[in-house]
Order: structure tokens, then sequence, then C-alpha cells
């Protein structure tokens, strides 16, 4: 384990010293391939939706990135030492086009993290009326407008040219970036989990116990019975909350638990791995019940439309139906599909 340090250095970070040769490339190009295929099932397994967002351009673009990675590293393991375009290309770039993409996807968890929650505020409070062609450009350009501006930081950055310069006198080593970013998001979300919990507590475990589990419209969902006091109210933030823990949970509780052993542990993972699409997803729901919590007053509106998250159908968290027939149950009903 390395450490970096610069007397201009506006960051802080860590290498992960892999005292191992570079003949450990098809090692890396396993690794690379197993989260691009993860990627795409990932891909695969979301809600098929025509709502644009920020979150679902930069994860297709994420894929791109590591697939144009694997090919960069299969090439030149192939070809070993080759000169194209006047450059010679040999093992050693191997680790050093791993490592540029290491720093890259390290510094992108803050800005990523931003944009998308400027995103949903705007299209929840309708601020922005852009046409679908519209849209899907200014995504398209705001997605590539991140990448190269990050990439600049980290090519233009002193520390970390020195850093990759270093390795061409050091060849036989190849350290990796670790993410304090992806870090402290991390930490930041369970913690934020966590007091939600605690807040409500009562609340989740009454619903938990009261759920049940049915077949509705062809889907499964979770249903529980819900008081018809007069002052039950669907913008009520403490009535939210709960509702809005079990659903999120209800998808993301082994990846709530991951992410607290890795914290716990302080399990260190080079960026190149961390910053992958089922993390961005973990963050997008996040970001959605954040700011559907925040607008709770918004939720009553029939003709709103929502956002949609790929894997969490909030929407059916907070809107009381009324189902005939469905079980011998307390009318009316409260539909969570999760």
């Amino acid at each position: 384990m390395t450490a970096l340090s610069s007397e201009n250095c506006s960051f802080q970070y860590q290498l992960h010293q892999a005292n191992q040769p570079l003949d450990g490339n098809c090692l890396l190009f396993l690794i690379i391939l197993g989260k691009i295929l993860l990627n795409i099932l990932t891909l695969g397994m979301r809600r098929k939706i025509t709502y644009q967002n920020f979150m679902e351009y930069f994860c297709i673009s994420l894929v791109f990135i590591d697939l144009l990675l694997l090919v960069n590293i299969s090439i030149i393991s192939y070809f070993r030492d080759f000169v194209l375009l006047g450059i010679r290309f040999t093992k050693y770039h191997i680790c050093l086009f791993t490592q540029i993409i290491s720093f890259t996807y390290g510094f992108l968890h803050y800005p990523v993290f931003l944009i998308a929650c400027i995103d949903y505020y705007l299209n929840f409070s309708k601020t922005t009326k852009l046409g679908f062609k519209c849209q899907k450009l200014f995504y398209f350009l705001t997605v590539i407008l991140i990448w190269v501006s990050v990439l600049a930081y980290v090519l233009g950055d002193p520390a970390i040219y020195q850093s990759l310069k270093a390795q061409n006198v050091y060849s036989y080593q190849c350290p990796f970036y670790i993410s304090i970013q992806s870090y402290w998001l991390s930490f930041f979300m369970v913690i934020v989990l966590f007091m939600a919990f605690l807040t409500s507590r009562a609340e989740v475990i009454a619903l938990v116990q009261a759920v049940r589990m049915t077949s509705y419209m062809n889907e499964t969902i979770l249903y529980f019975p819900f008081s018809s006091h007069p002052s039950y109210t669907l913008s009520s933030k403490k009535t939210l909350l709960p509702k809005f823990i079990i659903c999120f949970l209800g998808t993301w509780l082994p990846f709530v638990l991951l992410q607290v052993i890795i914290l716990l542990l302080k399990v260190q993972i080079p960026a190149y791995i961390e910053m992958n699409v089922p993390w961005l997803y973990f963050v997008n729901s996040f970001l959605i019940a954040t700011v559907y919590w925040f607008n709770c007053h918004k939720l009553n509106l029939r003709d709103f439309a929502l956002p949609v998250d790929p894997f969490v159908n909030w929407k059916c968290c907070f809107i009381p139906l009324t189902i005939q027939n469905l079980e011998q149950t307390e009318k009316p009903i409260s539909i969570i599909i999760c």
C-alpha cells in the first residue's frame, strides 16, 4: 500500500500496490470482462422505460468505456510490442491505460451524484420543458462533457502525472487508484439510511409484519392495510418515510449490507472496478427516493409525471388503491411494488 503526496495536491487518494509483474494482464482482462458482463446483465434486468434521464445515459457510456478498455488490453496483449501512428505500444501501456481509467472513474462519483440530483429535481419540479429529441441530445452532450472534463483534469494534474510517469521507471509494478469519493459517498448514504430507519423503525417493523404478497395485473406485489383515520395524508413525510424504506430495502438490501461490510472492513477496491452499473443504479434509487420525500406534497397530483426508477416502482408506494375481492382485508389498501 503506497500513498502519493504533493504540496500542490488538491485531493487525497491512495494507491493499492500490486507487487506483481505485468504478466498478470490475463487476470486484469478477466476482471474487466466480468465487470462488463455484470453491467450488461444489470442493464438487461432494468425496467424497459421511455423516460429520459442523465443516469441512464451515463450507465451506457460507462459500459462503452469499459468495453473500449477491454479491447485495448486485448490488442496490446496479443501483439505485445507494436507501433501505431508512430507510437510504440508495449505491455506497459496496459497498466498505463488502466491507471488513467481508474483515476477518471475515481473522480466521477461526486459529479455524477450532483448532476443526477439536479436532473431529477428539475424534472420533478417541471422547471425545464424540452422536447424528446432535445432532451436526448442534452443528456448525450452532458455525458460527453463530464467524461472529457474529468479526463482532462486527470491528465493535467501534476501529482497524477508524476505517479504515472514513475511507473515507466518501475514498470514491474502496477498500482491502482482507490477512490476516496466512493468511500465517503457510500458512507453518507448508509448513514442516511440508518438514521431514516431509526427514525421510523416502529412503523417499518409494523408494516413488515403486516405485509403480504400476491399477484396484481401480472406483477408480484406487496400489500398491507393502512389506517383510514382522517388525519392520514399522502403528503406527510412521516407517513411516507417507512414506505420508502421498505421499497428501497426490498430491492437494495443485499447491496446495502455489502456497502456496510466494505465500510467496516475498510476494503480497498480499485476504482476501475468500483465504478459499475449496479452501484450507479443503487445511487439512482437513493436520489429518486430523496427527491420524492422532499417533494411529498406534490405526489398526490394525478397528472404528475414521476421520474421512473428502473428497479423500484416508487409510484405505487404512496398511491392508495381499492381492489375488489383481492382478499379479506381492511380497505383501502396501499400497494407497494418492489
